[in-house]
């Protein structure tokens, strides 16, 4: 059925068409006639039809007519990229033909790159201030190692911003929108000598949040973030120019809205409480007992070198920066007071980049480089208890309601009784969990290709990238609530002993049959009591890393490369057919919910330690109550791909198609479980599919653009996920068919010189599950009730631009007002319960911009 449904997709493809790469105003025309859209995704600058890599490029004037200010946005033109936020207004995930990595630990690194103006940005957050000044957005889909430094298994986003000119002039714009939408942005560019241009350029962007904190009346979801940047093109020599680029960016927010899409069984406790919640997905109604903290600074700069030696030219990119990234949240999302949780994250980034390229006449051409990547990153990070985390644990554990209001609670004091604990210690200390996280990662690459052309139009290319990776980790945490300190298997043992086994070595040293005996009562809940407390223990204690077993180090090293023919069947077509290989290093799990692997430690029935078999860790005398194996990090990715495509540019018409196959081995994979993430590997996930995208310019100043994408992906094998065995699964959250495209229209009035631009776009991603299913409420359920999401969204836009370059126009985004779920997942210490992210509404306004 698939087969059938991508044969006919293909052939509506080839009757349909557009691509956003030629969605372009009346300035580009005269570019477009002539098929000289310059792209640098092979790190060289060529045409968009000489380019054999399935990418799509967005123009400047293309984002300003489409009202896109930033990535977030990107995924309306772009329909193999998928972009979501979520909990933060810092952790976003880039996605591209299915493969992407959420951004919600700073110790997992992505598998979609994100370069601006060649500078790899390693965490999303670092990413997604306003773009100011954007010549071209490149996005290309599958591994690009051989041309790309750093993770780049999935595909790269290439923003290229204007550098400097030497003739005065710039832009002033302002924006102003429903829900009080503020945006001042302005440029300036000019010469300073002969031989120096500079350009500024900033932006400011604010907004009153879409949705609202009821018991709080604050709002959430708004916009406050600005962005200032300096540059300076220096060109000392006619062979040698220097660019200089210094920015600095900031976000002060409240994000991001959470609705309770199923209130599971623990509802009752906090309405019981007086906790109050929002059962309306699109009310954008929400309640916390928090107002999220969400702050991001953002800065650095670059230089770039380039010398021009004739056949020869090199280039050099260094660049330094610091990331600054706080949020503080209310993890429950309700008005009860039950737990928060901060995160204090800071990273510090250098690079360097190296590359020669030749221009001979003969038939051979090559790029070299050489790639150095050096990564600080530390972690402070605390869950607080609520005022009222107890009371509502008390409600969850059997206590009496009335008992608990009236403020005389019973079952903890009893529990506090029998374990020997101090009265009143419970879900009673200030902090449930503190953690302390660094990581340092250094790697090189060193990259190139090859292009030999025996004939004309005919060019075989081979590349290489060869990667050392290497990272050293440091973990720490502690564990404050008592009950969580207690393994209740042991605890029964030792009551059942009357004290007199405490320790492993005591229990191993009874008789087989003894042990046996004991174990069984003590893990039968209708035998020991306590075992229902096991509920209760969230965040047990921690083994610190690195130790005596654990030596908090990855060391990664690959060869990929590329293989690759083109051919230029004419002046308007070109095909070409490769099979690349990319790499991702290891990546780590810095969160508190890191565990040793299987093979350092076991643990007993129930997480006893007295019963726990051998291992490196219990023997070496570092194991912890309740301690259990998990990931501390999880092993490299190796992509491979296979790709045919054939591009055509005519007068009026031009479209470009990519067929493919691409598979991720140990693909890295992250999962919210409810109250933690568990970071594995995916044994193989695979995707076939095709990229179309094309135009059509029926008349002067009309542009028709479709772009489709179609994906069938795989999990060929996955049997350890927290969900059970994926194998031969369809992986949620990768729609089938997404779609985009759109009509411009450009009316000149006459020879005046002022022309009326409209534009109308539409974005579709179709019916699909958003996961696989919720590790919690779905394994309760035989993941039977998966939650799907479909995606369709129509965006307008109308600007009058003048000949002397004042510029008035209007937008909407989201014309229609589509509402969807962007993502679900499991309550916080809340079983049963599922939230999610609703979709953004529709937004609207006016623009007033001048150019000079």
């Amino acid at each position: 059925m698939k087969i059938a449904k991508f044969l006919a997709a293909t052939a509506l493809g080839g009757v349909i068409a557009a691509s956003p790469s030629y969605a372009q105003d009346v300035q580009e025309e005269e570019a477009f006639n002539d098929n000289v859209i310059v792209v640098t995704a092979s790190k060289r600058e060529t045409t968009l039809q000489e380019t054999p890599i399935s990418v799509s490029v967005t123009t400047g004037e293309t984002l300003e007519n489409a009202q896109i200010r930033d990535v977030l946005d990107l995924q309306s033109v772009a329909p193999s990229l998928r972009v979501s936020q979520l909990q933060t207004s810092s952790a976003s995930t880039f996605i591209i033909r299915g493969f992407g990595n959420g951004d919600n630990n700073f110790g997992i690194e992505p598998s979609v790159g994100v370069f601006i103006d060649g500078v790899f940005r390693s965490r999303s957050a670092a990413a997604l201030s306003d773009l100011p000044n954007v010549q071209r957005i490149e996005v290309l889909n599958g591994p690009q190692s051989t041309l790309f430094g750093k993770n780049a298994s999935a595909g790269v986003i290439s923003v290229v911003t204007r550098e400097p000119q030497f003739q005065f002039g710039g832009a002033v714009e302002a924006i102003y929108g429903n829900y009080n939408n503020v945006v001042v942005k302005g440029d300036i560019t000019g010469p300073l000598t002969d031989n120096i241009a500079f350009s500024v350029d900033g932006s400011y962007n604010r907004r009153d949040g879409y949705a609202k904190i009821v018991n709080l009346g604050e709002e959430q979801n708004d916009r406050n973030r600005w962005a200032a940047r300096g540059q300076l093109l220096i060109e000392p020599t006619s062979d040698i120019t220097i660019r200089a680029i210094g920015d600095y960016s900031r976000i002060d927010e409240i994000c991001c809205q959470v609705t309770t899409v199923v209130a599971g069984p623990t509802a009752g406790a906090i309405q019981l409480l007086g906790g109050q919640f929002s059962t309306d997905r699109f009310s954008y109604d929400a309640y916390l007992n928090q107002v999220p903290i969400n702050k991001v600074d953002n800065y650095g700069g670059s230089i770039q070198v380039d010398y021009d030696a004739g056949p020869l030219s090199f280039t050099s990119i260094s660049s330094y920066r610091e990331l600054k990234n706080l949020f503080v949240s209310d993890i429950d999302y309700s008005s009860l007071d039950v737990a928060n949780e901060t995160r204090n994250q800071k990273v510090k980034t250098l690079t360097q980049e190296f590359r020669v390229a030749s221009d001979f006449d003969g038939p051979v051409n090559f790029l070299l480089g050489g790639y150095y990547f050096d990564e600080s990153i530390s972690q402070k990070s605390q869950i607080e208890n609520g005022t009222q985390i107890r009371d509502f644990f008390e409600i969850l554990a059997g206590g009496n309601p009335a008992d608990i209001i009236a403020g005389n609670p019973s079952v903890f004091n009893g529990v506090e009784l029998a374990l020997g604990l101090p009265q009143e210690s419970i879900f009673l200390t200030p902090l449930l969990t503190s953690e302390q996280f660094s990581m340092d990662n250094t790697s090189y690459s060193i990259f190139g290709t090859v292009d030999f052309e025996p004939v004309d139009g005919l060019v075989f290319t081979g590349g290489f990238n060869y990667t050392d990776d290497k990272k050293d980790f440091a973990l720490a945490q502690q564990s404050f609530d008592p009950l969580g300190q207690i393994n209740l298997v042991d605890a029964f043992i030792v009551g059942a002993t009357s004290g007199t086994v405490t320790t492993r070595d005591q229990f191993q040293a009874l008789p087989a049959t003894t042990q046996a005996a004991l174990l069984a009562a003590a893990t039968d809940p209708n035998v020991n009591p306590l075992l229902g407390l096991s509920a209760f223990q969230f965040q047990p204690p921690f083994v610190t890393i690195p130790n005596a077993v654990e030596d908090g180090k990855t060391r990664d090293d690959k060869f990929t490369y590329l293989l690759r023919a083109s051919y230029a069947i004419s002046d308007q077509v070109n095909v070409y057919a490769s099979y690349a290989t990319g790499f991702k290093a290891s990546s780590v799990n810095l969160s508190r919910d890191s565990r040793p692997s299987s093979t350092d430690y076991i643990a007993g029935p129930g997480g006893s330690t007295f019963a726990a078999p051998s291992s490196p860790i219990l023997d070496g005398g570092l194991a912890v109550p309740n301690l259990r194996s998990g990931s501390r990090f999880a092993g490299p990715e190796n992509a491979t791909v296979y790709e045919v495509g054939v591009k055509g540019q005519w007068e009026g018409f031009g479209f470009n198609l990519a067929l493919f196959d691409q598979t991720i081995k140990g693909f890295q994979s992250l999962a919210f479980t409810g109250t933690g993430f568990a970071l594995q590997n995916a044994g193989q996930q695979s995707v076939k599919g095709f990229e179309f995208d094309s135009n059509i310019n029926p008349a002067d100043g009309l542009v028709f653009t479709f772009a489709m994408t179609y994906l069938d992906p795989l999990y060929d094998d996955f049997p350890g996920s927290v969900l059970g065995n994926l194998s031969g699964a369809t992986p949620g959250g990768i729609p089938e068919f997404a779609i985009s495209t759109s009509a411009t229209y450009s009316h000149e009035f006459g020879a005046s010189g002022n022309m009326l631009i409209t534009r109308i776009d539409y974005s579709h991603e179709s019916n699909t599950p958003i996961n696989n299913g919720l590790p919690t409420f779905n394994a309760d359920l035989g993941n039977t009730q998966i939650f799907d999401r479909e995606v369709n969204l129509v965006n307008g836009s109308m600007t009058l631009k003048l000949e002397n370059g004042l510029e008035v126009g209007a937008y909407v985004r989201n014309l229609l007002n589509d509402q969807f779920l962007t993502t679900v997942f499991d309550g916080v210490a809340q079983a049963g319960t599922v939230s999610g992210y609703p979709s953004a509404p529709r937004t609207y306004g006016g623009v007033v911009r001048f150019k000079f």
